[in-house]
Parts: structure tokens; C-alpha cells; sequence
């Protein structure tokens, strides 16, 4: 398993960013048809927290088989993996976070699913013309990007993996401190009314998977491509 994984630049079309998804598909279909998303050429980056919440939490797998969809591991994927790996879990708090549908499912499927997020990397490196693009779920736990890159390339300490898809104290503190050797870092995790960035850190998650209006991340450019046909 690749803890981190890296993506030259994409010469044919662009590359998308976007928040956590929890289980809504249909509603994030509808918001890459409104900004013409090419499937052929172009790319979508997901910051984790495909599953929970959401009605089509089982449409992960097969969207996670699109040639053209890569996703970092968050949060909630690790709680899955935590219950098939017999790992401790608060199960109040886990189905109060939307969890149920998986432990609903037979065991079979549950070991299905988790051998599929166990997969999924903490860390995507994106190039753009213009410099490194970095996502993690939540936040990186260093000034300096390098250092996390090289404690990825083995199996990383619990508390790195940690910090990556559950903290949220830059966020919260306000923390403007860039992440150094990136050009941006997206992140997602805690729902904000709109992207707010700190530093070079873009936070993405604006609840797309409530509301529908998922916000979308030109890589290349660094600009939100929220308008709707004829807005």
C-alpha cells in the first residue's frame, strides 16, 4: 500500500478538487455536468470521506474504479477499516456519524469495502505548471511537506495519521503558517459556509453532501468552478 501517491500534470484537461462527499454521488454527478467535466481528459481529486451520512455510501467502490476519480484515505474510511481490523471504536459516536449502513452490512461486505479503503493512500501530490499541489483529509503535521513525504514512504506513526484526517486545530486557531514545498494544500474535514484558505492551506468542505453545492477546485488555476449553465 502506497501511503502517498503522486500524479505528473495533466497536458488534455483539468484537474478538480473536492470535499468530502459522504455517500451524496448523484449530487456531486450534478455539480461536475454543470461545470462540463470530461471524463476523457480530465481528473477529480477527492479529499476523503467518500461513505456515511449519505444514501449512496455502497456507490464508493464503483466510483473509486473510475479511471479518473483518486482519493486520500479520510477519517471515515479509517473507521471502517477499524472495525473489520478489530481495532477500538467509540460505536455510539460512529453511528451518530453516519457508520450504521456499514455495520449493517454482512461481514463479507464490510472486509469488501475495508480492503478497498485500506488501499487508498493518506497523501496525493498533484503537479501543475505553476508548482506541487498537495491534499490530505485534514492537515499536514509539519511546516515543511518533505518531512511528511518521507515518513510516508513507510508505514507513518499513528499520531502523523492522526493529525492527516482528524485535526483541526489550524483551523480553528486560525493558523495562516504555509505548508513549504507546496504551491497549495487542500484539505476538507470540517465544513465551512464557503472555502476558506489559510496560508496556502484551501479548505474545501462547504457540506456539499447536505446542500448539494459541492465546491469545486481548478488545480491549475486555483479557482472555484461553482457556476451553474447560465448563472
Amino acid at each position: 500500500m502506497r501511503r502517498i501517491e503522486r500524479f505528473t500534470a495533466n497536458r488534455h484537461g483539468r484537474d478538480i478538487a473536492v470535499g468530502d462527499i459522504h455517500g451524496h454521488f448523484s449530487r456531486l454527478q450534478e455539480r461536475l455536468t454543470a461545470i462540463g467535466f470530461d471524463p476523457a481528459v480530465d481528473r477529480l481529486f477527492s479529499v476523503g470521506d467518500l461513505v456515511d451520512r449519505g444514501p449512496e455510501c455502497p456507490q464508493a467502490l464503483d466510483w473509486l474504479d473510475k479511471p479518473w476519480f483518486h482519493a486520500v484515505q479520510g477519517n471515515h474510511e479509517a473507521l471502517a477499516v477499524t472495525h473489520v481490523d478489530g481495532g477500538m471504536l467509540d460505536y455510539g459516536q460512529y453511528r451518530a456519524a453516519g457508520g450504521g449502513w456499514f455495520l449493517a452490512l454482512s461481514a463479507d461486505e464490510q472486509a469488501r469495502f475495508a480492503q478497498r479503503f485500506r488501499r487508498l493512500p493518506l497523501a496525493l501530490e498533484v503537479e501543475t505548471a505553476d508548482g506541487l499541489i498537495g491534499l490530505l483529509h485534514a492537515d499536514c503535521p509539519f511546516r515543511h511537506w518533505a518531512q511528511l513525504r518521507e515518513l510516508l514512504a513507510s508505514t507513518p506513526p499513528s499520531e502523523v495519521q492522526e493529525v492527516c484526517q482528524w485535526s483541526r486545530q489550524r483551523l480553528y486557531s486560525g493558523d495562516a503558517t504555509p505548508v513549504e514545498g507546496l504551491r497549495a494544500l487542500i484539505v476538507g474535514h470540517t465544513p465551512q459556509r464557503e472555502v476558506r484558505v489559510l496560508g496556502n492551506i484551501w479548505h474545501i468542505d462547504t457540506g456539499g453532501w447536505a446542500s448539494g453545492q459541492f465546491s469545486l477546485l481548478d488545480l491549475g488555476s486555483l479557482s472555484l468552478l461553482n457556476a451553474r449553465p447560465g448563472e
